[in-house]
């Protein structure tokens, strides 16, 4: 039927393409020309403006710091996760359904969450001054506290994000043959050396999708650094949106979402890099 009118997969495709075309092509066009135009003329005005911004340094460093600190143990948690549930007979899906409770939270709810657990009359607070430990309120999430803040910042973020990683890697698990571990097994393996020369090769093309997803989203963070540290722990998306709703300078807004987005690009290039995927081995 395709062979007597070819125009069938293209007019299949076609809806896809004009969602794309309309909701994401149109605006990445525009959101480059508002950054690198002013007064609808070329101009890098904007981009001077963000780059002497007082907060610029600021957001750049934090937002690498929390990447840099929330990612690889995000990794290694959703490894060893994944790993267990891997190893289960029984009650799997009743553990897998409440490690993704946090997917269903959104990222400002999520941070709400951990406000009313770390703010001065939180019940760390509570539990603390219970216990005897404190002798009064102490304030974790103030420019006072800068350690603690990036702390309760990160603990946050890893709570949230960490089930989607795990997802990734457990459905990278499932991949595996159980023949290989067998056979290593047999042959004396021990566990971390069926584990490291084994199971984290296949796994690969999983560890790549799950890496480039969470480095992405680590670098868009906003929503749980707003309602936990607000202006007091600036990150580039929240310097994107303080341009663009407080200050109205939209050009200024789009210069960071550029910045981003070429971060974000340039970390996918340096993992598709490293950690390279055998396509023979793909499912």
């Amino acid at each position: 039927m395709t062979q007597s009118k070819p125009w069938i997969p293209y007019a299949l495709i076609l809806p896809s393409v004009v969602f794309l075309g309309l909701l994401f092509v149109v605006p990445l066009v525009q959101t480059l020309w508002l950054a690198v135009s002013d007064n609808g003329t070329p101009s890098l005005a904007n981009m001077t403006t963000m780059v002497t911004d007082l907060h610029f340094g600021r957001s750049v460093l934090n937002t690498f710091l929390l990447t840099l600190a929330v990612v690889p143990v995000q990794i290694v948690m959703a490894l060893t996760m994944g790993s267990m549930v891997a190893k289960m007979n029984g009650g799997r899906e009743t553990i897998l359904w409440i490690w993704t409770i946090p997917l269903g939270i959104s990222d400002l709810a999520a941070g709400m969450v951990w406000l009313s657990i770390l703010q001065n009359t939180g019940y760390l607070n509570s539990i603390l001054f219970g216990l005897g430990i404190i002798e009064r309120q102490t304030a974790w999430l103030t420019y006072q506290t800068p350690v603690a803040l990036f702390i309760g910042i990160a603990i946050a973020e890893i709570w949230r994000g960490t089930a989607i990683v795990m997802i990734i890697i457990v459905a990278g698990l499932n991949q595996v043959p159980k023949e290989f571990k067998e056979a290593a097994e047999i042959f004396g393996a021990s566990p971390w050396t069926r584990f490291t020369r084994i199971t984290l090769p296949l796994i690969r093309p999983a560890l790549q999708s799950a890496l480039i997803l969470r480095t992405v989203l680590a670098f868009e963070v906003f929503a749980v650094v707003y309602a936990l540290g607000g202006r007091n722990f600036p990150v580039l998306v929240g310097e994107a949106y303080n341009w663009q709703n407080q200050n109205q300078n939209y050009g200024v807004a789009a210069a960071y979402a550029v910045l981003i987005m070429v971060i974000s690009l340039a970390a996918t290039l340096v993992y598709l890099k490293a950690v390279k995927v055998d396509p023979e081995r793909l499912p």
